[in-house]
């Protein structure tokens, strides 16, 4: 059970979240991890503005970051006693992120995808967009969402009771 999982990597502490408990999965089944980090169109206009006057080429700013990126992933994985690969998806032309890491799924024959979330809603969420919403709606596989404790807590307190009432049954 879940002996290949998939872990779409992108450096933010919600994904660092989804590594981890990738990583205990992981450990719990005997299986081994397959960490994929997308470049897309967003994040090559992003590094275009933050390199602004700067002359080099953009793209290989970006492989070379994710390429960090993923060896860091992987030494940690290592860390544990994991195994794991890493995979690099730079393509421009095969989709969206959500839709190449459901390509890669297939092609790796994942069991999981474990995706670290921000768990956002509302207008945040329809302004962002959520490619770990995505991927839930169209993966052919299980997918486990871990959102960070922070996200977590604030959305309980949205919905939280003012204190004194009592809920009804």
């Amino acid at each position: 059970m879940y002996q290949r999982i998939l872990v779409p990597i992108d450096g933010s502490s919600t994904s660092s979240r989804g590594l981890a408990e990738a990583i205990q999965v992981a450990k719990l089944t005997g299986g081994r991890l397959r960490l994929v980090h997308v470049i897309d169109e967003l994040s090559f206009a992003l590094a275009m503005d933050a390199y602004a006057g700067y002359a080099g080429n953009w793209l290989e700013e970006l492989r070379g970051g994710a390429k960090k990126l993923l060896e860091e992933a992987h030494a940690k994985a290592a860390e544990e006693g994991v195994e794991s690969d890493t995979v690099l998806l730079d393509s421009f032309n095969n989709g969206a992120v959500h839709d190449q890491v459901i390509t890669e799924a297939q092609a790796s024959k994942a069991d999981l995808i474990v995706i670290g979330t921000h768990g956002r809603r509302g207008l945040g969420r329809w302004v962002m967009g959520s490619s770990a919403e995505h991927i839930l709606r169209v993966s052919p596989v299980p997918v486990l969402l871990v959102r960070a404790p922070e996200s977590a807590k604030t959305e309980s307190e949205r919905f939280k009771l003012p204190s004194g009432t009592v809920a009804s049954q």
